[in-house]
């Protein structure tokens, strides 16, 4: 499983020569692309055109609309032990877990947030 954090999806939404790359490879793997609702509210601008690339793209993933609270207990617990990373990001640590990777563009926030998580990998994009 892949989960995005808001600079991850910035990136692959921006169109550029490299977004674009990465998106082909991405398409060749069978992981599932899961992006929280939470992160929306990072990269979003609010019923803006400028959201449009941001919709197309959420078209290839999988929403977690609901946010249980096993999720919402280990995302404290992996801020608390970092002591760091925002709420949004350590719910995106704690959702990939165990074994998933998170495609981001705040590699250290996140590294530090998986550093005490269950086989979390980080991949800067």
């Amino acid at each position: 499983m892949i989960v995005l954090d808001s600079g991850g999806i910035s990136k692959l939404t921006d169109r550029s020569l490299d977004s674009l790359a990465l998106l082909k490879q991405l398409s060749t793997l069978n992981d599932v692309m899961l992006v929280p609702t939470p992160v929306l509210v990072e990269c979003l601008h609010g019923h803006s055109p400028k959201d449009a690339p941001t919709f197309r793209f959420l078209q290839k993933c999988v929403l977690q609309e609901v946010l249980l609270l096993g999720t919402a207990q280990r995302a404290a617990e992996l801020r608390r032990k970092s002591g760091h990373g925002s709420a949004v990001d350590a719910i995106v640590v704690a959702l990939a877990e165990p074994g998933g990777t998170v495609l981001t563009g705040d590699q250290a926030d996140i590294e530090k947030l998986a550093t005490h998580a269950n086989k979390v990998y980080v991949a800067a994009i």
